[in-house]
């Protein structure tokens, strides 16, 4: 085409690749298998590219009645896991011609206004994570297509649930610590009402009341350091056979409860042996680095986003939760003789 002519069009790149418009359309809506060969579907790709070609997503949309957007609800972006997630359910949606536009549901403060004049009307679907669940009913995101992430499948909103494997996660740290030969805990638990902190708990409970001879005890905080740092002094300091092993439900935890050992003159893992539950930049970061269980925040968003289109599209969504991985760095040793 010569230069400064009006935008290629579609009837341009089926002359350029000797195939007809409905070829074309074809071939650019994905839709080319078992109707046309692989050669054709190149040869209409590679004319797309040379000319330029970009399809006209508003007038497709206003055909389809689609808008090719999709919503990622997720608590206050505090930690790098939920840009994980936006970043995996971004390359799968980016794949399939959709974009994701995030909405974070700050906890204490709620969530605004409808992000759109009507979120119905704006958006194909919805994903959110289960810490981020009340922020559903404000922008109508449970009467659309949804999917919720760690989120208990018996009681999900959702038409579909992508989970990790928590559960598994808890009962690899009880694990290493009882082989270790810990039988004094203290759970540091988030102050967040959500069912992969219930989870947490339960399976925490379970693991160390099987063994004989063990005592667990919990304190609450919410998910920040100083508050980590202020409950785990507390429970620390009471009275009684100290723990000798701190389970924290998320790394972030663990950095408070690192402050408030320093704080009583215990060493860790000498005095005092330290779990987290994440794996984020923060586990290296600090000293001695933090044994942790590792979850695939971009995996998990790459999941979210397939079961979303699956439900769009009327498939069944991939089972099963995604595998976590127990890391075992310098926080973690056999009890000290105090």
């Amino acid at each position: 085409m010569a230069r400064g002519s009006t935008r290629p069009t579609s009837r341009d790149v089926a002359q350029a690749a000797g195939v007809s418009q409905a070829a074309v359309s074809l071939v650019l809506g994905d839709k080319w298998r078992g109707r046309v060969s692989e050669a054709t579907a190149e040869r209409v790709r590679q004319a797309a590219r040379e000319l330029g070609y970009r399809p006209n997503l508003a007038a497709r949309n206003l055909r389809l009645g689609r808008t090719r957007t999709v919503l990622l609800v997720v608590p206050a972006l505090t930690t790098e896991f939920f840009a994980g997630v936006y970043t995996g359910a971004a390359r799968v949606a980016a794949a399939h011609g959709f974009g994701v536009v995030l909405y974070p549901s700050p906890e204490g403060i709620g969530p605004a206004r409808d992000p759109f004049a009507s979120a119905q009307a704006a958006l194909d679907g919805v994903i959110a994570s289960s810490m981020a669940a009340d922020a559903l009913t404000t922008i109508r995101g449970d009467q659309l297509p949804l999917v919720m992430l760690d989120s208990d499948p018996a009681g999900s909103l959702g038409a579909a649930t992508v989970n990790l494997d928590i559960a598994d996660g808890v009962r690899q740290i009880a694990d290493h610590l009882l082989g270790l030969g810990h039988r004094r805990f203290l759970h540091l638990a988030a102050d967040v009402p959500s069912w992969t902190f219930e989870v947490r708990a339960r399976e925490l409970h379970a693991r160390v009341a099987a063994v004989a001879d063990t005592t667990l005890s919990t304190a609450r905080a919410p998910i920040s350091i100083e508050g980590a740092q202020r409950a785990a002094e507390t429970a620390l300091s009471a009275p009684g056979p100290r723990p000798t092993a701190l389970i924290c439900d998320d790394d972030k935890l663990a950095a408070g409860a690192y402050k408030a050992a320093r704080r009583l003159g215990l060493s860790i893992p000498e005095d005092l042996s330290v779990t987290g539950l994440d794996d984020l930049a923060l586990a290296t970061a600090i000293d001695p680095e933090l044994t942790t269980v590792r979850l695939d925040a971009e995996l998990f968003g790459e999941r979210g986003m397939q079961a979303l289109l699956a439900v769009l599209e009327g498939r069944t969504p991939e089972a099963g939760d995604i595998p976590v991985e127990l890391v075992v760095r310098g926080s973690t040793a056999p009890p000290g003789a105090s």
